[in-house]
């Protein structure tokens, strides 16, 4: 199931970005709305509920993991679009890849020691919040923060929603995925020095 979450996410980006031609109407409400149950959310669930497996939509009105993670990824893709000519996604993985995930795209900002110490606070308030919606406001934040930044950068959104799905499961695979992004995040330093240390 994660990993359909993945491709529906996938599936749906390739959508808005038409081609090269963007669905600007409905990018423009991802960026307004900051939860699926945000009145300017309701233009974007026609494309959510068409695209979402039948087990992972709502029967009760209450978001389910698959539409949360769903939901948060492309609006956050969106907010990274806005303004921007070049498509800004990217697989991180795969024949085709040719994008970063989330912390690795925050592992790159991180290089740059004026800014680090204040990414770092970010960073480690969102690794250590077990919330998943303060999880995901955080998140928001910092995507705005790399959309200030780095905007050339393409990122693997349709990951990051795999990755925001496991987080709403349990308290173990939270754990698991917190972990998994502060891996992204810290090692990609060390990984570079010691890259250029052979080099030399």
């Amino acid at each position: 199931m994660t990993y359909e979450i993945e491709a529906t996410t996938n599936r749906i980006i390739k959508g808005l970005n038409r081609d090269g031609h963007p669905d600007k109407a409905t990018l423009s409400s991802l960026t307004n709305a900051p939860s699926i149950t945000s009145q300017r959310a309701q233009t974007v669930w026609p494309l959510l509920m068409a695209n979402l497996d039948q087990s992972q939509l709502s029967r009760n009105g209450v978001p389910t993991r698959g539409e949360i993670a769903v939901y948060t990824a492309i609006r956050f893709y969106a907010i990274y679009q806005q303004g921007q000519n070049q498509f800004v996604y990217g697989k991180a993985t795969g024949e085709e890849s040719e994008g970063v995930q989330f912390f690795e795209a925050l592992a790159k900002l991180r290089q740059n020691e004026e800014t680090r110490k204040a990414l770092d606070s970010r960073v480690q308030t969102v690794l250590a919040t077990t919330n998943g919606a303060s999880v995901m406001n955080g998140l928001s934040h910092l995507n705005s923060l790399l959309k200030g930044r780095n905007r050339t950068q393409k990122i693997d959104f349709a990951r990051l929603s795999q990755d925001l799905y496991r987080l709403q499961a349990s308290y173990e695979q939270s754990t698991q995925v917190r972990l998994l992004w502060g891996q992204q995040y810290f090692r990609m330093k060390t990984a570079t020095a010691k890259t250029e240390g052979v080099q030399n």
